[in-house]
């Protein structure tokens, strides 16, 4: 199955692999740092550039404010209170539409994940190709159903969700009228360990539910998005920065520009590289096959009228002579002209 993604891009089965630098809140609340990531995003060749839409009354509650909650497993990601890092690093209406206007100039697809029905009105004005669905919101059914209602494609990660949770993201979506999803694979820890990623979902979820898979990565480096691409994802979602050593949220299990370029560019590769399931001889083997195959050959001088036997015959190149799988043509058959050793046997050579 395909989805068209935007009016001019499908994912799915037989299309190269769609790249998202999920910039997030990686902007740090500086609009050029923004338009920063957004270049460089374009320049590694990125299909798109996704933010975070949110406010510091759409996200948390009071009472999480109040507890002062911290996330507290980097030593890069704070610089005060979770209300001030909020506050700092949520996009304001109109830097929206300034930093869409620059995608727009760039030539690159801009997105944004909603958290309330206010931005998902923001992100309609906006015009935004689809809506992504952070993990964190795949039973927050109405907001799904309104994403749904705008008839636009929604992007849904499955992270920390079970199959029946999953399921009813896709029923809730269906009801609306709505068949453009893709789900990303997912495992919502920053960074997950190796051992926890289980790429194999991708396959598993696309044949559970019919729809395209990508995958959102949350892990070090290039390697696993690129198995991802090697696996069928179909899309890859990758935090994206330039410095791991920036303060904020996500920076430090965000891909470099060098890396986000080697995920776009060799993911390319893997995909053109895995073709289909039909076998063919290509015309440059055909043509390999003269010099690198093999030919019967004499192993000693024979005379005129003698009968071949096994022990008379050799396979050596070229393989522009009688094949090896043909030798139980030849055993037994007679020579019409006297030949030496290392010569090619033909069949003009029998009787």
């Amino acid at each position: 199955m395909e989805v068209m993604l935007t009016e001019t891009r499908a994912v799915g089965s037989g299309h190269e692999p769609y790249v998202i630098a999920e910039i997030g809140a990686n902007h740090n609340g500086d609009m050029d740092l923004a338009r920063d990531l957004m270049r460089a995003a374009h320049e590694c060749g990125a299909d798109a550039v996704k933010f975070q839409s949110w406010t510091p009354d759409s996200l948390v509650s009071n009472g999480e404010y109040e507890r002062n909650q911290q996330y507290t497993d980097s030593p890069h990601k704070h610089f005060g209170s979770l209300r001030e890092m909020v506050e700092k690093y949520y996009l304001r209406e109109e830097q929206h539409f300034e930093l869409k206007t620059y995608a727009d100039e760039l030539g690159i697809d801009f997105c944004s994940t909603a958290f309330s029905l206010e931005e998902i009105d923001l992100l309609v004005r906006l015009d935004v190709p689809y809506f992504k669905v952070a993990s964190m919101d795949i039973n927050n059914l109405p907001l799904l159903q309104a994403m749904a209602r705008t008839g636009k494609p929604l992007v849904v990660s499955t992270g920390m969700a079970t199959l029946a949770e999953i399921e009813a993201a896709i029923k809730t979506i269906e009801n609306e009228g709505n068949r453009a999803i893709v789900l990303l694979h997912c495992i919502s820890i920053y960074p997950p360990e190796f051992g926890d990623i289980h790429l194999r979902n991708i396959g598993m979820l696309e044949q559970t539910f019919g729809y395209p898979v990508g995958f959102s990565d949350h892990s070090l480096g290039t390697a696993i998005p690129l198995a991802a691409v090697a696996l069928g994802s179909c899309l890859i979602e990758k935090h994206f920065t330039l410095s791991h050593e920036l303060p904020g949220w996500d920076h430090e299990i965000s891909a470099t520009p060098e890396e986000l370029q080697t995920i776009v560019q060799e993911g390319r590769h893997i995909f053109q590289a895995l073709g289909n399931t039909c076998r063919q001889v290509l015309p440059a083997e055909e043509e390999k096959k003269k010099s690198f195959r093999r030919s019967l050959v004499l192993s000693h001088d024979l005379p005129v009228g003698h009968l071949l036997q096994v022990e008379d015959l050799l396979c050596k190149r070229p393989g522009t002579g009688i094949r090896p799988d043909e030798l139980t043509y030849v055993v037994g058959r007679q020579l019409k002209t006297s030949l030496r050793q290392d010569d090619l046997l033909s069949w003009s050579d029998l009787l």
